[in-house]
């Protein structure tokens, strides 16, 4: 197999198999805000072949500070075009769709979920949350999710673990609640954090009130969300992007444990060693 230039450095990790392997899936990503975006551009970088980005949102200038795709120039543009934009700079042989819907459970046969490898969960709303994991697990799909990122500054106390394992994260004790009251007895790997910083209550933000900064509705779909948040939790990019890195991973290392080979042994002959005389 002739390496694409673009992998041949991750080529030297995984082998040809897999980074042949890695072309041909599907992946799905839902939600591209601070951990999603930065999963979806590493998962590009590494050579999958097939991405479906789902995002309703539009880029907002408080986005900046943790969304690969927003910048000041981005501000008030579609989240998943602007992101499927730089993806197919990075390679473009890679099929990038874009769909700039809600995810809920009335809309989840609009997605082929059915037809994916992987489902990536970096969703808000817990209820949609909820949905996608029922609905990725009963489909036979592998899922990794992505637990509570705000209020967190050390990226090193990240970790993966089964749901079910996890503890000291509200997010993923809010998810077990949820899954157990729908009967879920399924199992998925998700990445979280205990790490748990308090708020500077004193400053002021102006997401999660009517003086929301984005000059048009936040949502591709005509509904503004900023108004409606309870809280506006802080968060930083070294976390959230950490976490977006560490879901890829989760995909890459999956591909390379089924199709990765050893390297060959170096078969060359040892150099000789000088012989010690016998007394």
């Amino acid at each position: 197999m002739k390496v694409n230039p673009i992998f041949q450095r991750l080529s030297l990790l995984t082998g040809t198999e897999a980074l042949e392997a890695l072309s041909r899936i599907k992946t799905l990503v839902f939600g591209l805000g601070g951990v999603g975006s930065w999963c979806a551009e590493a998962l590009v970088r590494s050579g999958v072949g097939n991405i479906v980005l789902v995002d309703s949102d539009r880029v907002c200038v408080t986005n900046i500070n943790r969304q690969v795709q927003a910048t000041t120039r981005t501000v008030g543009l579609s989240k998943v075009e602007v992101l499927a934009g730089r993806l197919r700079e990075i390679n473009p042989g890679c099929t990038v769709a874009a769909l700039g819907k809600v995810f809920s459970r009335e809309t989840a046969g609009e997605f082929d979920i059915e037809g994916a490898d992987y489902v990536i969960d970096a969703i808000d709303s817990l209820t949609h949350k909820l949905d996608l994991i029922e609905i990725s697990s009963g489909a036979g799909v592998t899922l990794y999710s992505s637990m509570g990122t705000a209020l967190k500054m050390d990226p090193t106390q990240l970790k993966t673990a089964d749901i079910w394992e996890t503890r000291g994260c509200p997010l993923a004790r809010l998810v077990r609640s949820g899954l157990r009251k729908r009967g879920f007895q399924g199992h998925f790997t998700v990445v979280y954090s205990t790490e748990q910083l308090p708020l500077h209550r004193e400053i002021g933000v102006s997401c999660g009130s009517a003086q929301c900064l984005c000059s048009g509705p936040c949502g591709e779909q005509g509904v503004e969300w900023c108004s409606t948040k309870k809280v506006i939790n802080g968060s930083a990019v070294t976390v959230t992007a950490a976490a977006g890195m560490i879901l890829a991973s989760l995909v890459i290392r999956d591909i390379h444990a089924r199709y990765g080979r050893p390297p060959e042994p170096n078969l060359a002959r040892p150099r000789p060693t000088a012989e010690i005389p016998v007394p």
